[in-house]
């Protein structure tokens, strides 16, 4: 898989273009020091902060406090099943609720053409 494919799944994920070259440089490379990720990602501190705090958040990025903190991240393995399962919950929410929707819908069609 390229490395455009993969940003272009992450960024289906929901992640921002930086969120998604964060997370793969991160998870490809290991633990790194938020210095070596500007240099090794070519970021400015204000695009690399903003996006490992989002990472953090959505339990992606972890950090190590250390005399400078070490970043991690889960593996893409990690974080496709993590996605899979939580799509899957999804469908099957919507799955067991069809019906009603369904009639729901049905409802709004007749009430609109009244």
């Amino acid at each position: 898989m390229s490395l455009e494919r993969v940003l272009q799944l992450l960024k289906s994920f929901g992640f921002s273009r930086v969120e998604a070259e964060v997370y793969v440089y991160l998870a490809k490379i290991g633990p790194t020091k938020a210095k070596d990720l500007t240099i090794g990602l070519r970021m400015t501190k204000q695009q690399l902060y903003p996006a490992l705090k989002e990472l953090k958040k959505k339990r992606i990025v972890a950090s190590r406090p250390e005399r400078a903190s070490l970043f991690s991240a889960l593996t893409f393995e990690e974080l496709l099943n993590r996605y899979i399962k939580t799509n899957l919950e999804q469908a099957e929410n919507i799955k067991e609720t069809e019906e009603e929707l369904l009639a729901n819908w049905r409802a709004m069609d007749k009430q609109n053409s009244a």
